[in-house]
């Protein structure tokens, strides 16, 4: 999808690819999985490290979880890079059978609501006081947060198509430049 809106995009799984990249998008998945990995294959530091100076991150649903500061029922040893002041509950919604589309806001001034996808999605059930909410959905569950450079996403739109989310984290990055 960030290709398609005219971003170059590469696939980080070192230390030295995370190097030459401006901003990193922490994609959907298994978060315990995905935290296991990069300590591993030792980017989880120099992840936090970049965090920690400012680079943009978009964190998609295990890529929420991985950056919220805290977790209600994290696996066992399980860590996040954190940097998000929110603590999120995985899987919130169900497991991957009681996956649903949803209309959320859309991050963009002056554009309707956005149809994404969750698919065993986070919540939001803490946002501190250095994070911003910018979406949720039945009410009051938070689905989307922001701090500073950080975008954090429970869903995937990139299922239905919607570019909103993703034209806002573009934005973001040039920002940052």
């Amino acid at each position: 999808m960030l290709e398609q809106l005219g971003a170059r995009v590469r696939l980080v799984r070192t230390p030295a690819e995370l190097a030459e990249v401006d901003a990193l998008v922490l994609p959907g998945g298994e978060s315990s999985a995905i935290d296991k990995l990069s300590r591993i294959f030792e980017v989880a530091e120099p992840i936090r490290a970049r965090i920690a100076e400012g680079m943009p991150v978009l964190g998609t649903c295990a890529g929420l979880i991985l950056l919220a500061d805290r977790i209600t029922d994290a696996a066992p040893g399980q860590q996040t890079f954190g940097g998000l002041d929110v603590t999120v509950q995985r899987n919130a919604f169900g497991s991957q059978l009681d996956s649903f589309e949803a209309e959320v806001a859309s991050p963009i001034e002056g554009e309707g609501p956005a149809t994404v996808a969750f698919i065993r999605a986070p919540i939001v059930v803490e946002v501190g006081e250095r994070a911003e909410a910018l979406a949720s959905v039945t009410g009051d569950r938070v689905v989307a947060v922001r701090q500073g450079n950080l975008l954090g996403i429970s869903f995937h739109p990139e299922v239905t198509g919607d570019t909103s989310w993703h034209r806002h984290f573009l934005e973001l990055v040039e920002e940052a430049r």
